[in-house]
């Protein structure tokens, strides 16, 4: 991969330069990144929270001019969704409301 004909340096740079578009222009956005390298076909997955959606994909066309983006291979699927309580998010699978039986 291309990445990696890179020397430690500008890859650190690259990164340095993503990292700081997430923190300093979307603070609001928290990444939870989860390395995977080596288990599937991606090095790392991650996951974003925000109040508004809007924002999480402003993000991510941001973080598409950045210099590392130009060695993503792939950045799809994206699943965006809301945070629910669990009974909350039952309930809608099926039309139910989910109760407990006191």
């Amino acid at each position: 991969r291309p990445w990696y004909a890179l020397t430690e340096a500008e890859r650190q740079r690259a990164m340095e330069e993503h990292i700081r578009i997430g923190r300093e222009e979307f603070p609001g956005i928290k990444n939870h990144t989860t390395y995977s390298f080596g288990i599937d076909d991606q090095e790392f997955m991650t996951a974003f929270e925000c109040e508004e959606p809007a924002d999480f994909m402003h993000l991510m066309l941001r973080l598409r001019d950045s210099e590392a983006s130009r060695y993503t291979e792939r950045d799809t699927p994206i699943f965006v969704g809301r945070f629910v309580p669990i009974r909350e998010a039952l309930a809608a699978l099926d039309g139910a409301s989910a109760r407990v039986e006191a």
